[in-house]
């Protein structure tokens, strides 16, 4: 893969396209018809309700913005892995956290697909990117916040 590629899911992409086209068909033309209204009142120096609308405008257009690159370089991964054994993208994973005696479970996924609340993480975050390539049995390590994290892969599943 290359660096400035997004690995996702063809799923994430397709949520992420929604998402955008959103933005750009529905929540765009409402904004810039408020922004018109706005304008319509007068005065623009003291119109409060113009600048919160283009500075709501702006920063729809920020998101826009941001999402239109990451879409422009997503690179589709199929999850079905020919070498499961070892952890990659799509991955769900059962790890021992050795640091707090625990048990986790993550599945790894691409742009627009995470929620940590539901265990779904992003393959390229530090834990996903410890994780790549591991085998059961093996450790990985991520540097956290404040130290050293230790996980042992436990299983490595794909759905």
């Amino acid at each position: 893969m290359l660096p400035d590629r997004i690995p996702m899911t063809r799923e994430g992409y397709d949520k992420l396209k929604a998402e955008l086209d959103h933005m750009q068909e529905i929540e765009m033309p409402a904004i810039t018809k408020r922004v018109a209204e706005a304008r319509d009142e007068g005065d623009l120096k003291e119109n409060a309700e113009y600048h919160g609308a283009r500075e709501s405008q702006g920063m729809l257009q920020r998101k826009i913005t941001i999402l239109a690159d990451k879409l422009s370089r997503a690179q589709i991964v199929e999850t079905n892995q020919s070498d499961t054994d070892k952890v990659g993208f799509g991955a769900t994973v059962k790890l021992e956290d050795l640091d707090y005696d625990e048990e986790v479970e993550y599945t790894l996924v691409g742009a627009g697909e995470e929620d940590r609340d539901k265990g779904r993480i992003l393959f390229s975050c530090p834990l996903g990117q410890s994780l790549a390539g591991k085998k059961v049995g093996e450790e990985a390590q991520m540097q956290g916040p404040t130290r050293l994290r230790s996980f042992k892969v436990l299983d490595i599943r794909y759905e």
